[in-house]
């Protein structure tokens, strides 16, 4: 049997009274999340669900979600997690798309939800605080679902530069393996406490934080929104072993206020995805803190994690390491042909944790897996220690924060606007964020407002962050006579100048 699942009784048998989530004062056990999945899976059963249904799962990382999260697996159901910062307009495409049968909402965010879940006939089950009441009446269906490893058990919406987001068909034997590297990477293991302020809903944060956790028997303690100031509570008061984040969480943990009050020297190391690592913070942290910080590099597709720098193995600051054990990685050309040691390429993966393909979407997945490679979209090289590099990336994509965010979306909202004519999206170099999303337009002729740029553009931006996600906005909106253009008529966007 591969189903995920069974490492939440696995570890509720090891040790049934160690602490498995944490959210401040609330603490979940082994045993508890064991018995608390069985009853999501009997509620499933409940609600007409059946194995193989499409179950979404809309929520922060709270104490509530793990159950959820292993009750639909358990079921034999595939889990649908989504951003819980989406638009009605967001949920309802996801939820149509992937042909969720039921989907889990947190309270906070159920007015869109609903919005998206009538458009689609989705039955919604509020996270709230009467979750654990609808629960309790319930007998724990305690059986496990048997699940072939190439049965798919999440999809994870992720999207290239154009058509609407794609579901990644992650399977049982995908998640499995590389919640084991992960476990391997960090030496995790029971009595380490790992920082879950990644969301869970990503797929860094339920690979590499929730699932390795409950496979090593560790306890996660959830920061359900990041805040630096918090964060570093967190570390002083359940001493933190594991930190895990993307860049812009550990340029916040080095310049919150007050840092230096608190006592850190629980953390023995700290991982770091999503988008590039600059060099200097990795010094400035591993100094600060004295704690051992590791880059790796992974996408959704890929379950994540493919490659990573390794406490037992060469360290290069500035690279995403070696592959791990499992992977296989290549530097081809345009031809799938591997290039020369040194050369940039673009990265192609393929192994045990490379997606079953795009779910529905035949087409999509044949582009990105051709010849049994998949095509990350990412340019790299590979020096003669065997060590990776990334270059750049392909794609047009924007990594704000460790979000995605993909340009084609958020121009097809501007081009909603009734004064727009063109419009182009692109990722702006921020200290913060990593990137920041901008915008540059062109008006129609006559356009109402023209002869107020500045009001116009803050207009126009109002307009898009109404619909779309609050981390997908563009910050900035410049008003061009016109946006350069190739020979083809295409928006050069390299020639836009963001000032």
């Amino acid at each position: 049997m591969t189903n995920l699942a069974t490492i939440v009784p696995a570890s509720a048998e090891r040790n049934p009274g160690g602490v498995a989530i944490k959210l401040d004062d609330i603490e979940i056990s082994f045993g508890a999340l064991e018995v608390l999945s069985a009853k999501v899976a009997a509620l499933l059963a409940a609600r007409g669900v059946k194995p193989g249904d499409r179950v979404a799962l809309i929520a922060p990382n709270l104490p509530q979600m793990p159950a959820i999260y292993y009750g639909i697996l358990r079921y034999g159901a595939i889990v649908v997690p989504l951003n819980p910062l989406l638009k009605s307009r967001e949920v309802a495409y996801h939820l149509r798309d992937s042909g969720a049968k039921l989907a889990f909402a947190w309270e906070g965010v159920m007015g869109e939800v609903e919005g998206g879940g009538a458009e689609t006939g989705t039955a919604i089950i509020p996270i709230d605080a009467g979750f654990m009441a609808l629960l309790a009446p319930l007998d724990p269906l305690s059986a496990i679902a048997a699940a072939d490893k190439d049965d798919t058990a999440v999809i994870l919406y992720t999207s290239g530069t154009t058509g609407k987001p794609k579901g990644a068909e992650l399977t049982h034997e995908n998640l499995r393996s590389n919640a084991e590297v992960s476990v391997s990477l960090f030496s995790s293991r029971d009595g380490d406490v790992i920082f879950g302020g990644l969301p869970f809903f990503h797929i860094f944060g339920q690979t590499c934080a929730l699932n390795s956790a409950v496979m090593a028997g560790a306890t996660v303690t959830l920061l359900p929104r990041f805040d630096p100031v918090k964060a570093l509570e967190i570390i002083q008061r359940d001493k933190v072993t594991i930190f895990e984040g993307v860049p812009s969480m550990y340029i916040a943990l080095l310049r919150a206020p007050g840092r230096e009050n608190y006592d850190l020297s629980s953390l023995r190391l700290a991982a770091s995805g999503g988008s590039a690592l600059p060099v200097e913070i990795l010094h400035e942290f591993e100094t600060t803190f004295d704690a051992t910080l590791l880059e790796g590099y992974g996408l959704s597709e890929t379950s994540p994690v493919v490659t990573f720098n390794q406490m037992d193995g060469i360290r290069k600051p500035g690279s995403v390491g070696t592959v791990v054990a499992g992977a296989q990685v290549r530097i081809v050309d345009d031809a799938g042909a591997d290039v020369e040691l040194g050369t940039v390429g673009e990265i192609a993966v393929a192994g045990p944790y490379v997606m079953k393909g795009y779910w529905n979407n035949a087409e999509a997945t044949a582009a990105a897996i051709p010849d049994g490679w998949f095509r990350t979209g990412d340019l790299g090289r590979k020096d003669e220690d065997g060590v990776f590099f990334i270059v750049d990336r392909k794609k047009d994509m924007i990594l704000r924060g460790g979000y995605n965010i993909y340009p084609r979306e958020i121009e097809e909202v501007l081009y909603e606007h009734p004064a727009v004519a063109e419009a182009a999206v692109l990722g702006k170099l921020d200290d913060a964020h990593g990137e920041e999303v901008c915008a540059a337009v062109s008006l129609k002729d006559g356009a109402e407002g023209a002869d107020d740029p500045d009001a116009l553009a803050a207009s126009i931006q109002e307009f898009v962050k109404a619909r779309v996600a609050a981390y997908k906005y563009p910050r900035q909106i410049i008003i061009m006579d016109e946006l350069p253009k190739g020979p083809t008529g295409k928006i050069l966007k390299r020639e836009i100048s963001m000032p």
